[in-house]
């Protein structure tokens, strides 16, 4: 079966690339020292010390494995693919509630790399999925857990 197909802007493909190379390079090499070092206290039969350690080695080899799959699988999405004439993957969209008349910006990411901190929702959520193919002007219904949300797109850029 093959694998799914992970859309990254090239921002979130720097991003995991960095962290896969800190896992890889850095984070190892601390985990190794700290599984020696146990190793040293004698019985690791009832070293706690050695097995946190081997714990943390298998949660960091594992994200290793999930993080090199997803470059793998990864179709990366540059600025001159993204459009400014509908919401896609890429787009930086301004969104004015209908109601309250707030103004939000958010850009419109895979899954990999959402991040709401960094105002980036990913194209599986809700919002995300309500906004794709529409354009500037258009109103988009958002159900959302507290109801409907009504949104105008007030601009798409890159």
């Amino acid at each position: 079966m093959p694998e799914k197909e992970v859309v990254l802007t090239v921002a979130g493909l720097r991003k995991l690339e960095a962290e896969l190379d800190y896992l890889k390079r850095v984070k190892r090499r601390e985990i190794a020292e700290r599984i020696k070092q146990a190793i040293e206290y004698g019985d690791i039969s009832e070293n706690s010390e050695y097995d946190d350690a081997k714990n943390e080695q298998a949660f960091v080899e594992g994200k290793i494995a999930r993080l090199e799959n997803i470059l793998r699988n990864a179709r990366i999405i540059s600025d001159e693919d993204v459009g400014t004439d509908v919401v896609q993957v890429g787009s930086k969209v301004i969104l004015e509630d209908y109601d309250e008349k707030n103004r939000i910006e958010f850009t419109i990411v895979g899954p990999h790399e959402a991040d709401p901190i960094e105002q980036k929702i990913s194209d599986e959520s809700p919002v995300g999925k309500a906004l794709l193919g529409h354009r500037v002007g258009d109103l988009v219904d958002v159900v959302v857990p507290a109801g409907t949300v009504r949104y105008r797109i007030m601009g798409i850029s890159r």
